[in-house]
């Protein structure tokens, strides 16, 4: 057995040390591989959800293979799910853009314009308010805030939630239509 598989064992059974002496024995390539399989400008942010998806999956390691080789796995598959996630946000953001350039711009498959406007409309009011007058409409967030009455941060707040629940309703239909069965990722290789 490794050294870093000992530490990391160790750790399992609640010695924090050896978790931070884990931690640091294999920061550097934990980063090295979220910089270049991630994103280079947030290969910290990238290598700290690894870190974090280790920590809260720790309990389930059971040393089958070599420690490195579990913690390369959880910062590979946290790269692959923030490009997934990169990916989907270029893709909502290029529908809702294409509608908010014309609702009756024939270029636009009207497929895409009826699956956005769906999308919208599962937002709640506040959310859709702020997300279309900022993001379709090409308001400052300054402007819908004065426009509705609303402090900046509560704009950008619902913008940010309306993103992100977007997003989450267009993978759910990109899953549900893909008809591949969801795959959990952060978990250690079962061997």
């Amino acid at each position: 057995m490794d050294h870093l598989t000992r530490l990391l064992l160790d750790a399992q059974r609640g010695d924090g040390d050896a978790l931070e002496r884990f931690v640091a024995a294999t920061q550097h390539d934990v980063m090295a591989l979220c910089r270049y399989l991630g994103d280079p400008d947030n290969a910290d942010d990238l290598a700290q959800e690894a870190y974090q998806r280790a920590f809260a999956s720790l309990h389930r390691y059971r040393a089958t293979g070599p420690a490195k080789h579990w913690m390369l796995t959880i910062a590979r598959r946290t790269c692959a799910d923030a490009a997934r996630k990169r990916s989907r946000r270029r893709k909502l953001e290029r529908r809702v853009g294409a509608l908010a350039r014309d609702d009756r711009d024939d270029s636009v498959p009207v497929s895409d314009r009826s699956e956005v406007e769906a999308l919208l409309h599962e937002l709640d009011d506040d959310r859709r308010a702020a997300f279309v007058l900022t993001q379709l409409a090409g308001l400052r967030y300054e402007e819908a805030a004065d426009m509705l009455g609303v402090p900046v941060g509560t704009i950008r707040s619902r913008v940010s939630r309306a993103r992100e629940q977007l997003l989450s309703s267009l993978h759910a239909a990109e899953d549900a239509g893909s008809g591949e069965p969801k795959r959990r990722v952060g978990r250690p290789p079962s061997r």
